[in-house]
């Protein structure tokens, strides 16, 4: 499917694309390896295009010449708190690494985003105080507790 979309994503690997993608696609519904482009190379395919929740998405096993930043990462709304810890524990499993806010690093060196739905309707809110409250707690997080963040919202 994502090779018939006019705009998709392409993460740059070193290598192990497609292990990246097979598992990627694992963690959300409506997504799939899409195709393989081994180009003689069968256990490291050059290309892998897969859907990410209906997201298109491609893996290019490049080369060393370019890593992994956070400036760019895949975000995830999720719609409750069993959402974000399940996909926060596969995400960080194996080595990958927590950050603030939501943001941690996967095994594989790719940034990721997992947002409860909930926050940027809190931090959002137009009654600015609540929502300062809601910012503050988050920024004292990783993983984002929601329950701990609506605590915080409608304490005065």
């Amino acid at each position: 499917m994502s090779a018939q979309r006019k705009v998709r994503t392409c993460l740059w690997f070193a290598r192990r694309g497609i292990d990246a993608a097979r598992f990627y696609v694992t963690l959300l519904p409506d997504s799939g390896v899409d195709a393989v482009f081994a180009h003689g190379q069968p256990d490291d395919p050059l290309v892998v295009e897969f859907t990410l929740a209906g997201a298109p998405m491609m893996i290019l096993t490049g080369g060393d010449m370019f890593q992994h930043s956070p400036a760019a990462s895949i975000s995830v709304l999720t719609k409750d708190q069993a959402e974000t810890d399940r996909l926060w524990a596969a995400l960080v499993a194996d080595g990958g690494k927590e950050s603030m806010c939501g943001w941690l690093s996967d095994r594989f060196g790719v940034s990721w985003q997992i947002v409860p739905e909930i926050l940027p309707r809190l931090l959002n809110d137009p009654d600015t105080a609540a929502a300062s409250r809601a910012r503050t707690a988050m920024m004292q997080m990783n993983k984002i507790d929601v329950a701990a963040l609506e605590a915080a919202f409608h304490s005065a």
